[in-house]
């Protein structure tokens, strides 16, 4: 059972969106799961009660339509009498592509639900359920970004006449998706109201109505990572020193805060409250993989060595040269390729490579002067010119042999995040000290790349945006680039919401 829901699991999270591969917690209950186990906390009695079992996960997707079902099993542990819950939902998801703004709308609905929560001899079954949700997705470069809100409500009955339960649940989720890590943040409120029938303990003709209503806040988050470490080689006598491991990491963390009545089994205190919070995490089996082994000879004892090594390891650089002359300018090409493998973008060249050969095809043009389409870095510069990462250095020209400038280097990464957006409106000063020495077309950037911590002023505060930037500098910044995506977007995004 634990091999097929594994299997289940992880065929359906890959494909829970288009485009987003992993990190989505299964359903909207504020539940964790790992390979092996899934866990919830349950308040229909009027008390939290965790329960945890298998989830099974399927999905099928036609044009802009995916549909996700879940099916749970679950049992509460450390309680005496008979527990079970059952759950199957269905969730039919509509995209409407924006195509002219990089966006999507994605509107989800119920289509269809059973579940029967069953603790010792209660047993209460949803009669009723209704949920809609709504996404917008900004589909840049290096990171998927979404934000969406949703609404529902769920009806219960308790033992088919003794009573009913109505959860209102409110929300909404947040999430990133690129090459390095993805995350969703979900937080979900409900508000509970229970009427139940309690036969007298003297008189089981007569019965008695108690009433009782509480809320609860979750917040959870499933979130994946890819980190890089070194490790050196364990023996002496072999052709290299050591070599870098990439690891990913998958983690689910949950924080439920409730405010209930004080109950005495079925019968509810009203006068009193049960407030506190409780927590729930589960981690996945990392995986791990070990990457090229970089062998450059002008390298060792550089300053910037890790870093070069870094990108090497990743495929960034291809070279098969010896020597990868790091005082040397960075050139715009080279550094365009970077991004795009280093974001892992697919350009569209392998989006194409199932097309027929044998079909005439109108000659492509390039859309700058200066580069071919038979160049080696054509394709690298297309799709960056396509996503909006660069629009050129002149009218038709791309200048790809150019030396690259640190102002350059910059807007290219603040573009590829789809942060240039977030710079204040025009007037405004950075905080170095040659501030009016920045290009009006790189001062956005600029400031958003220091508020974002990507980059730093010298020793005297400047950032200097007319200087040619070195191979090893450009690698440092590439490297910085890539740690954004690794850790600050994820405590963004979690951390900061639940810690």
């Amino acid at each position: 059972m634990v091999k097929r829901f594994a299997a289940l699991l992880i065929i359906a999270v890959l494909a829970i969106r288009p485009s987003f591969a992993l990190a989505v917690p299964a359903d909207f209950n504020g539940g964790v799961n790992n390979e092996y186990k899934y866990e919830e906390v349950v308040f229909v009695t009027g008390e939290p009660i965790i329960f945890s079992g298998t989830v099974s996960v399927s999905e099928r997707e036609k044009d802009n339509t995916r549909t996700v079902s879940y099916r749970f099993d679950l049992k509460a542990d450390g309680l005496d009498e008979k527990t079970q819950l059952k759950r199957t939902v269905t969730y039919i998801t509509e995209y409407e592509q924006k195509t002219d703004k990089g966006q999507a709308i994605a509107s989800t609905r119920v289509n269809g639900c059973k579940e029967t929560i069953e603790i010792g001899k209660d047993k209460y079954e949803l009669e009723d359920y209704q949920f809609s949700k709504s996404d917008v997705i900004d589909k840049r470069p290096a990171s998927d970004f979404y934000s969406g809100n949703f609404r529902g409500r769920k009806y219960y009955k308790i033992n088919k006449d003794e009573g009913e339960i109505t959860i209102d649940i409110s929300g909404g989720d947040v999430g990133y998706e690129n090459f390095w890590g993805t995350t969703e943040t979900q937080i979900i409120e409900y508000s509970i109201s229970s009427k139940r029938n309690i036969p007298d303990e003297n008189d089981s003709t007569k019965k008695t109505e108690y009433t009782w209503d509480g809320t609860a806040k979750v917040q959870v988050s499933d979130s994946q990572t890819k980190t890089l470490s070194y490790e050196k080689s364990d023996v002496d006598l072999s052709s290299f020193i050591g070599g870098y491991i990439r690891t990913t990491n998958r983690e689910m963390v949950s924080k439920y805060e409730y405010d209930l009545p004080v109950m005495k089994g079925n019968i509810p205190n009203n006068n009193k409250r049960n407030k506190d919070d409780t927590s729930l995490s589960l981690k996945m089996v990392p995986k791990v993989e070990r990457l090229t082994v970089p062998k450059f000879r002008d390298v060792q004892g550089h300053w910037a060595q890790a870093y070069i090594e870094k990108l090497y390891s990743l495929d960034v650089f291809d070279s098969g040269e010896n020597f990868f002359v790091p005082e040397a300018p960075m050139t715009r090409e080279n550094f365009i390729r970077g991004i795009i493998r280093a974001c892992n973008i697919r350009t569209s060249a392998e989006n194409q490579k199932k097309t027929s050969s044998s079909r005439k095809k109108t000659p492509e043009v390039s859309p700058f002067k200066d580069v071919g389409v038979d160049d080696p870095n054509y394709e690298y510069i297309k799709e960056a010119l396509s996503k909006g990462i660069i629009t050129g250095a002149a009218k038709d020209l791309f200048k790809p042999k150019d030396p690259l400038t640190r102002a350059q280097a910059v807007t290219i990464l603040i573009r590829a995040l789809g942060f240039a957006g977030k710079a204040p409106n025009p007037g405004y000063y950075t905080d170095f000290s040659d501030d009016d020495k920045i290009p009006s077309w790189a001062k956005d950037s600029i400031y958003v790349a220091r508020e974002i911590n990507l980059i730093e002023g010298d020793s005297y505060n400047r950032v200097n945006p007319d200087k040619t930037m070195t191979r090893a500098e450009a690698s440092a910044m590439l490297v910085r680039f890539l740690e954004f995506l690794q850790k600050d977007l994820q405590k963004d995004y979690r951390e900061n919401i639940i810690f």
